[in-house]
């Protein structure tokens, strides 16, 4: 029997606007960051100052703030430390011989990032330091409408690398430093979401960052940022024919990064750093160690990138800055601002996958920005799902279903019983198995099912228009239901409550198929609870083939035929109390090879066992 084919059809914070989110007047907070930072690179520890302007644009008076302290994590006896001791499956960079390997870092191999002296306004103010969170109560509120000025003083240790920040890691990377800085908390329309760092995700204001690094001149550094004095540095990113004349042991970098909402930066003295300037796009960095080993790999991601780049900015929407950088680096991949750091010695289609997978994070996260501890299935997901259809494209890999493995990944977690609802704050997953399934691949199968739903075209113009209209504004889960709503025309609650607010599954089963004279009666049975439409696919003993569409009640509306070249019928709402569903077909049932549930298998049934008939096998 031929499966039918399924196609794809291929600004600033302070503004107010109207928000899906809860249909008042929106607003965020705005940050302004300008930071002077002095690396020792002998002992990987630093020092710095800082001068925060922070706008409430919110209609509350503030009389606290928090900031994250990110480094303190990396120290035995941390939440982090505890939770890698206690969870039923840590992650396995994290350990050794079966045991945390923060647990056993020593006095100079630990992390830590201490705020020294603070001040609002010039005036001293009292600040507690608890964990990974800086407790400050202000001298003098901030109004709504206001601003203030926060300047303090710190200094850091860069912790053996052990989860995305750190120093030397298993590449021979020196610093990689992330979530390095004392951090703003982020204050929205629930108030505050002073997280302590455990593990998980990621949440921050949107601002402006002027940031000034002073290290070893031998050192290369590449992240986020537009780099402010090329010819006095050099490294690759001086102008053509210009000759770099240096003073002293040390360099200053100086970087400037608008609105974003976090500033990553790695460095090391055997980087390469080549530049690809697109001509239509932004200017593509990459540094990678001066290893014969990846070399050829590095030189070969460089085109991939670029098609990387203008595949998500037609799908998804233009990039909106000017720089794009790919850092060798960190345990894995992970995104940041403008870039990522990605560990470098792989295979070519691994390495090519995890860029594709974090620049694709660069619209997701660092455009949208949702709120990754609470609603991570939204980045993580609707990243895994527009890099399946990237990597399908530009590695050519032809395949008919390019989100398969995120469907074997959650039935995988059904069968498993550890599965929690979406709703479950990042950190309080039970295990780390759960998690990972619930954010990346039930995360993905929310936008591939719902192309099912609405049609693949409607799809992948909810997913434009969503970016759109949610730029820089930190959607929440009823912003892109009511894009998808506003593109399809059909009702679409009940579809985000039971996937993400729930793990009530689909099954839907042929429960039985009689012949009724020259007619077939099939009857169709919901065996789970959670409601579908349904594609029905008839398949002749002549190889002919039609379709017949059951739409759900409650959806209010039907989507359009998703195979124009065979003949469909739509049916009757099927309501959903009711558990049965028959109708009637005009051919005899000994004309009927077989009957399919769902062709495209993009519906998330657990039992595909029931959904196919066969009648003349």
């Amino acid at each position: 029997m031929n499966s039918a084919r399924f196609f794809f059809f291929a600004v600033l914070a302070c503004f107010l606007t109207v928000s899906a989110q809860n249909n008042t007047v929106y607003w965020q907070q705005h940050v302004d960051y300008t930071m002077n930072v002095e690396m020792d690179v002998e002992t990987f520890q630093y020092s710095g100052t800082q001068k925060l302007i922070y706008t409430n644009n919110s209609p509350d008076e503030l009389d606290r703030v928090y900031y994250h302290l990110y480094f303190n994590a990396f120290q035995p006896g941390s939440e982090m430390d505890v939770r890698l001791q206690t969870i039923k499956d840590p992650d396995k960079r994290m350990m050794v011989d079966g045991k945390s390997r923060i647990a056993s870092l020593s006095e100079t191999e630990i992390g830590y990032l201490h705020v020294q002296s603070l001040s609002q306004n010039g005036k001293t103010v009292s600040f507690n330091e608890e964990g990974t969170i800086l407790v400050v109560d202000l001298n003098k509120p901030i109004p709504s409408g206001g601003k203030t000025e926060l300047s303090m003083t710190f200094k850091g240790q860069v912790p053996l690398q052990i989860r995305r920040s750190g120093r030397n890691n298993a590449e021979g990377v020196a610093l990689s430093m992330s979530q390095w800085y004392p951090k703003l908390s982020e204050y929205d329309f629930e108030g505050w979401h002073p997280n302590p760092y455990i593990g998980r995700e990621f949440h921050g204001v949107w601002g402006n960052f002027d940031v000034k690094l002073t290290l070893d001149k031998d050192y290369v550094v590449g992240g986020s940022g537009y780099l402010q004095n090329p010819n006095e540095i050099g490294h690759g990113y001086e102008t053509p024919g210009t000759k770099v004349k240096t003073k002293g042991k040390t360099l200053t970098w100086h970087f400037k990064a608008p609105n974003v909402h976090d500033f990553m930066w790695a460095a090391d003295p055997d980087y390469i750093h080549d530049m690809l300037k697109m001509e239509d796009g932004p200017t593509l960095h990459f540094y990678y160690k001066n290893d014969s080993e990846i070399i050829e790999n590095w030189k070969k991601l460089q085109a991939k990138t670029e098609a990387t780049m203008r595949f998500f900015s037609k799908n998804i929407g233009k990039y909106p800055y000017e720089q794009y950088s790919v850092v060798q680096g960190g345990d894995g991949g992970m995104e940041y601002a403008m870039s990522t750091l990605i560990t470098g010695k792989r295979q070519f289609g691994s390495l090519v996958g995890v860029m594709v997978h974090e620049m694709a994070h660069s619209w997701f996260q660092h455009v949208l920005a949702t709120n990754e501890s609470k609603y991570e299935w939204m980045d993580e997901g609707f990243t895994s799902f527009i890099s399946s259809l990237c990597m399908n494209e530009i590695m050519e890999q032809n395949k008919e279903n390019p989100f398969e493995g995120s469907y074997k990944g959650y039935y995988a977690l059904v069968n498993s019983g550890l599965e929690l609802p979406q709703t479950t704050h990042a950190d309080r997953y039970t295990t780390n198995f759960a998690y990972g399934i619930a954010a990346y691949s039930k995360g993905s199968i929310f936008l591939s099912q719902l192309g099912y739903v609405i049609g693949q075209d409607k799809l992948m113009e909810t997913i434009r228009a969503y970016y759109e209209d949610f730029k820089f504004k930190h959607p929440v889960p009823n912003d892109i239901k009511r894009t998808a709503e506003k593109i399809s025309g059909i009702e679409l609650d009940w579809y985000l409550t039971d996937w993400t607010k729930t793990t009530n599954t689909i099954d839907y089963s042929i429960k039985s198929v009689e012949a009724e004279g020259e007619k077939t009666k099939i009857v169709l049975e919901r065996v789970g609870e959670m409601p579908m439409p349904l594609d029905i696919l008839v398949v002749g003993s002549d190889n002919t083939q039609e379709t017949y569409y059951v739409p759900l009640r409650m959806m209010r509306g039907e989507k359009a035929n998703p195979y124009p070249n065979l003949e469909r019928t739509v049916l009757e709402d099927w309501a959903w109390a009711y558990p049965t569903y028959e109708f009637v077909i005009d051919r005899p049932l000994s004309s009927i090879t077989a009957i399919v549930l769902d062709p495209s298998q993009l519906m998330a049934d657990v039992n595909g066992e029931n959904n196919i008939h066969q009648t003349n096998p």
